[in-house]
């Protein structure tokens, strides 16, 4: 049976230098993919571009393959990558010429459309989220590199897996299998262990079929994971893996991990196909092997989402240390003191945050301290930059006993703010530019062939265990979780190894017991998705994280920690479990 490795190499704008040489020296590949664009990596490179109109893309990516172009055009491996980012153009012409420059006769092709600043004035940019057959397009044209701007990061596995099986527009449960791939694939080694909940027991992974693999010898090493695969079959079936004698390790768990990241229902819903991933069954297939077969998909929606960045105005934060005795009126002195001191030009938004991390009695200075957290922000840059640093430096002599900061304020600096969009499909013109000039336009799909997004039934759940003895614990004994940011949202996905947990987890964490858990929920909107086959839940949290990554609203901007707050949070328990 014919067979399409795919490989990544990247799952941020920032991700390991060395990968894609990792990738096409460690074994055998036909593609190798790179995901470079995240909410705020599109601020960022939105920023540059103000500076520097010729920029707007990942140079990152181009110092990458000035070392491996050679190596891939020797392999016969193809390149694909969103590295393009704001200018998938320039990036490709700027590719070209250093494979000019090498001596490297590499055919570049790039994929454009999904810029749609001049639709969205004010925005700093405003990009659609394409789909694979632009990319499908080049490859089956001759291309050996395709860069992209905005495409959704599934797009970078649909395409090469179309491309290389003629699948069309219509094969919905093939292009839904390429989309579970590219979604595992797209964050690197969070496929391999990176990140991972149960890190630190070893175990073993448990198959939804009941199947188990053990994960033994040195590819558990997790000080540097290897880079995720999959071996892609023809009917959109999967075999997620890594290269031989590479660190970190694969099975259910880790798999299972990445499929809840930054999802949200049982539709995973994207440009090509609507994904059910009610539907994925996991089978571990030998060590460092997972099956991924029986997706499902269905018609995609008939509009695309845009992700808009735009400047929000500026921030600035100052960290009062807090040691010792009287934790609480010393935080209280210093906020009226600062309040008092910023009156005459209050900034806009104004946070405090106390955190307890002192321990009473301790041996050290640093365990008897805890941190008071002040940020601002306004949307003049005078009003939290000067205003804000001279009033807390001022206050190291007339404070509270023991005054310092944790570092010296800043000046103040920009901050972004993400939104979510959407247009028609037929109105961006999805366009591949191949090495030849020549110029593609993909057509959206038909109106016959598109079908509006819906939430999927609520499934029954498994039997409750029975009663029986339990124990005060934490829920991470006995459930995985990871979270992420989708916007100003965030999504925590719950899972447990057995079938018994399940059984317990499906009935006991409710929505309502989440906000319970996590008390910066309460106020929230809350939303339960149930995946019995994944043996999962997954929580999407409204607003938690405000305006977005880029807005740096919480502790934790990006929610990557949310899950392990929630694991480490104590319930009772059924002691069969335990």
């Amino acid at each position: 049976m014919s067979v399409l490795r795919v490989g990544n190499a990247s799952g941020f704008y920032g991700d390991r230098f060395d990968a894609l040489r990792e990738m096409l020296t460690g074994g055998e590949l036909d593609v190798v993919t790179g995901d470079y664009l995240a909410e705020l990596t599109m601020l960022i490179l939105g920023r540059d571009r103000l500076k520097d109109p010729a920029a707007g893309y990942a140079r990152t990516f181009l110092r990458q393959l000035e070392e491996c172009l050679g190596l891939a055009h020797e392999r016969g491996v193809r390149i694909v990558a969103n590295a393009g980012g704001l200018n998938p153009a320039g990036l490709a012409d700027a590719v070209r010429e250093s494979a000019d420059r090498l001596g490297i006769p590499a055919r570049v092709a790039h994929v454009e459309g999904d810029d749609l600043g001049n639709r969205f004035p004010g925005s700093l940019t405003a990009h659609a989220y394409l789909g694979g057959f632009g990319i499908a397009a080049c490859l089956r044209e001759g291309a050996d590199v395709v860069v992209t701007g905005r495409v959704t990061d599934a797009a970078l596995v649909t395409g090469p897996a179309a491309a290389r099986f003629g699948w069309g527009p219509r094969e919905y449960d093939r292009l839904a299998g390429a989309v579970v791939a590219g979604h595992v694939l797209e964050c690197g080694t969070q496929a391999t262990g990176g990140n991972y909940a149960f890190f630190a027991d070893g175990g073993t992974g448990t198959g939804t079929d009941g199947g188990t693999g053990a994960r033994t010898g040195p590819g558990r090493d997790l000080r540097r994971p290897g880079f995720p695969l999959a071996e892609i079959h023809e009917d959109g079936s999967c075999v997620i893996t890594k290269h031989p004698g590479t660190g970190g390790f694969v099975d259910v768990g880790t798999v299972t991990a990445q499929l809840l990241y930054e999802t949200g229902g049982a539709r995973y819903a994207g440009p090509d196909v609507t994904a059910r991933l009610d539907t994925v069954r996991l089978t571990q297939d030998g060590p460092d092997r997972v099956r991924i077969d029986g997706v499902r998909g269905e018609a995609p929606p008939p509009h695309l989402k845009v992700g808009r960045t735009r400047l929000g105005g500026f921030r600035n934060e100052v960290v009062f240390v807090l040691t010792g005795l009287d934790i609480e009126a010393k935080a209280a002195l210093a906020r009226e003191q600062m309040t008092d001191a910023l009156a005459k030009s209050p900034p806009t938004q104004v946070r405090w945050e106390l955190v307890r991390t002192d321990r009473p009695d301790a041996d050290t200075e640093e365990t008897a301290g805890a941190l008071l957290r002040l940020v601002v922000r306004d949307p003049e840059q005078a009003v939290v930059g000067r205003a804000l640093s001279g009033a807390a430096v001022e206050l190291a002599l007339a404070s509270y006993p023991g005054f310092h900061l944790l570092a010296p304020p800043g000046k103040g600096s920009p901050y972004g703010v993400f939104e979510a969009s959407s247009v028609p499909q037929g109105d961006v013109q999805h366009v591949a530019v191949l090495h030849d000039g020549r110029r593609l336009t993909v057509p959206p799909p038909p109106a016959d062939g598109t079908r509006p997004l819906e939430a999927a039934p609520e499934p029954g759940l498994p039997e409750p265990l029975p009663p029986g003895p339990v124990r005060r614990a934490p829920l991470g004994l006995v459930a995985g979780a990871r979270s992420g940011d989708k916007g100003g949202d965030a999504n925590v996905g719950v899972w447990a190894r057995t079938d018994e947990a399940w059984r317990w987890l499906a009935h006991e964490l409710t929505a309502d017991r989440l906000r319970e858990l996590l008390p910066e929920c309460r106020s929230l909107t809350v939303t339960r998705h149930v995946l019995p086959r994944l043996r999962a839940l997954n929580f999407v949290v409204e607003g938690v994280l405000g305006e977005g990554v880029a807005a740096q609203h919480r502790f934790d901007p990006q929610a990557k920690a949310l899950g392990e707050w929630l694991r480490s949070r104590c319930l009772d328990i059924p002691e069969a479990l335990l």
